[in-house]
């Protein structure tokens, strides 16, 4: 299934439409658009259809990566909480809670939020972005649907040297970042694409 911006509302609206709490994934390489589509379709349905849960909340801390010595690798699969966060969509699944307070990534911060996004249990609609949706195996039988954001290459790798130059990095060392440790994340969760239920192109 192939949409784009209008045909993903509607699809969305649909699922939010169902009997019971539906979880829709959007996935995808880093710079692709997942942030923004997933707001996007957040701000179209409204805070009593949708609620907006990113993978980025499960970020592990900076000094951790530290201790680690994986701080020249924050953003790959082994820097996050993947327990955490198969976790926490097991109790989003469940919808038995009054309320299930999910964290996000405070850009700025560069760091994990507790508590920061609040999710009734009469929210229809759960959708949840990040890298690792088609790639951590555990994750993708807790999701309804997963879709794929395709974007130009060019435009991609431009997005994320302007992203890592607004966090306060160099000319230098944002284009490191976007053509190194992002460009490799983007390589390990591209064969993804094959398991998603639908591809959305964006840019």
């Amino acid at each position: 299934m192939r949409l784009d911006r209008a045909t993903a509302v509607a699809r969305a609206r649909a699922l939010a439409g169902r009997q019971g709490r539906v979880l829709l994934g959007i996935a995808g390489p880093p710079g692709a658009g997942k942030s923004t589509l997933a707001a996007d379709l957040v701000g179209a349905l409204g805070p009593d259809h949708a609620a907006l849960v990113g993978m980025d909340g499960f970020h592990l801390p900076q000094a951790v990566l530290e201790r680690a010595g994986l701080a020249e690798r924050k953003g790959a699969p082994e820097t996050f909480d993947a327990a955490g966060y198969v976790a926490l969509l097991r109790r989003l699944r469940a919808a038995d809670e009054a309320v299930v307070w999910a964290p996000a990534f405070g850009r700025w911060l560069e760091e994990p939020v507790a508590g920061a996004v609040e999710v009734p249990a009469a929210t229809p609609l759960v959708i949840t972005e990040g890298n690792y949706l088609l790639h951590w195996p555990q994750v993708r039988p807790l999701l309804d649907e997963v879709w794929w954001v395709d974007c130009p290459e060019d435009v991609r790798r431009s997005r994320l040297v302007a992203r890592h130059a607004s966090h306060g990095r160099s000319p230098e060392e944002a284009r490191r970042w976007a053509y190194g440790s992002d460009e490799a994340n983007a390589r390990l969760v591209t064969p993804g694409r094959m398991l998603a239920d639908a591809i959305i192109r964006l840019g």
